[in-house]
């Protein structure tokens, strides 16, 4: 299991790549927490809070298609650089901002989201520049098994600060964290020689022309959809758990719930890693929809535990398919885009799964509403569901054909000394045939099948 990572890793410049990236957005998933503290203390009111924190996720969602193209016409290093400041501004002085002018607040967040440093778009976009084959469907999973683990990093470092402290300061923490992360990844993209944007030349996937619109693709679209249902479903589950557990009187058993889900959906990203061959989107689409399915039995009214943590099993398994989901899509993203556009097929990729949790919070509350917990599961079940009966129309190489072979990855391994072109495995094993790490040979473009069985 650990042989692929060790490959992955072994790449020049990935661990630092891949750091960076993540850094620049843990401050994402505690954003959150620390605006709804800040505002609820000057307004009492968490209605205006969410109206706030709502402002921050719409600015993001809108922007985000528009950061992707600029990541991928202009410098990465740069626009890191130049949104991080504004981005980090905007969040200064809404932590700074007198309670008095609380209504400030609403334009000020919408303004900010609009300039969240792309590292998101731009870390995705890279990975096929410096991966291929099976050592990028290793990179694919590992960033989505890492990104879980933020969404359970930022905000409990986030409820940690504001507890220590009050909501200025986790506003204010979040945005050093953010600015320090964004800054970091754009000097680990200029150590990697990769801030410069890719040439047209270079493209992979469908053609498209410079002034026209990603969205005309019909594989673009069916995987934005997916992508929305998926996370719209999967994001009611952490909705249910929040009820489910208010109903029992034991509300802080909610974010331990959520934890379990989260864990399943790490290990299942780590395993989806090892996995050979080109990845199933539809197995695994099917697989994360299988997740809430099973919880609709086990909560009232169909069933009442007499305690939550009897459910924590189920709740492991049931995130296990998340994460390989989520590397399977962003993958398959990645090929259907030409490699000069990938940035602004992520930037889609981002307002969609922004429109799924916004989705999900509405749609899974009425349902809980109406019919209780276990009415919350089922409505999250059919959002995936219905993700997954898309998922077979993106199988590769349908919907207009398959996306033509990206160029050799540069960076793909480091040499053997005095042996061209042959990557190193490491000393203590012996060098891999070329498939085996996922490269072409020099010169030649990577094989349209990656050498094993598929998953």
């Amino acid at each position: 299991m650990l042989d692929s990572y060790r490959r992955l890793f072994a790449i020049p410049h990935v661990p630092g790549l891949l750091f960076w990236s993540l850094f620049a957005r843990v401050h994402i998933g505690g954003l959150p927490i620390a605006v709804t503290f800040l505002v609820a203390g000057w307004t009492g009111s968490y209605a205006l809070s969410g109206l706030v924190a709502g402002g921050l996720t719409v600015g993001t969602a809108l922007a985000g298609p528009i950061r992707g193209r600029m990541s991928d016409l202009r410098a990465k290093d740069r626009l890191l650089t130049s949104s991080a400041l504004c981005y980090g501004a905007g969040l200064a002085a809404l932590a700074l901002l007198p309670g008095a002018l609380w209504w400030v607040a609403l334009p000020l967040a919408l303004a900010t989201g609009l300039f969240l440093p792309p590292a998101n778009q731009i870390a995705r976009a890279i990975w096929p520049r410096v991966t291929s084959g099976p050592t990028r469907q290793t990179m694919y999973a590992a960033e989505a098994t890492l990104q879980e683990l933020l969404f359970i990093v930022g905000p409990l470092l986030a409820a940690a600060v504001v507890g220590l402290t009050n909501g200025r300061v986790g506003v204010a923490v979040m945005a050093v964290l953010s600015v320090v992360g964004a800054l970091g990844f754009a000097w680990s993209l200029r150590r990697a020689g990769l801030a410069a944007p890719e040439s047209p030349k270079a493209g992979t996937g469908a053609p498209a022309g410079p002034r026209r619109t990603l969205l005309l693709d019909p594989r673009i679209l069916l995987i934005l959809l997916m992508s929305m249902l998926m996370v719209a479903g999967l994001g009611g589950v952490d909705l249910t758990s929040v009820a489910w557990s208010r109903e029992l009187g034991t509300p802080g058993y909610a974010g331990a719930l959520m934890a379990v889900y989260a864990a399943g959906s790490a290990v299942g990203g780590l395993l989806a890693g090892t996995f050979p061959g080109r990845p199933r989107l539809a197995r695994r689409a099917f697989a994360a929809a299988a997740g809430p399915l099973l919880l609709v039995p086990l909560l009232p009214p169909v069933f009442h535990l007499p305690s939550p943590w009897l459910i924590t099993p189920v709740l492991f398994v049931a995130g296990l398919g998340i994460a390989p989901t989520i590397a399977a899509v962003t993958e398959r993203v990645g090929e259907i885009a030409p490699a000069h556009r990938r940035g602004e097929a992520y930037g889609w990729l981002s307002s969609a799964i922004t429109g799924g949790i916004s989705v999900a919070a509405p749609l899974t509350g009425w349902l809980i509403d109406l019919g209780g917990a276990a009415a919350g599961a089922a409505g999250s079940a059919a959002l995936a569901v219905a993700a997954a009966l898309v998922a077979p129309a993106l199988r590769h190489g349908a919907a207009g054909g398959p996306a033509a072979a990206d160029p050799p990855a540069a960076l793909d391994a480091p040499a053997v000394p005095g042996v061209p072109g042959v990557p190193d495995a490491g000393a203590d094993a012996p060098t891999p045939p070329r498939s085996a790490v996922g490269d072409p040979p020099t010169g030649a473009p990577p094989p349209a099948e990656p050498t094993g069985r598929a998953e």
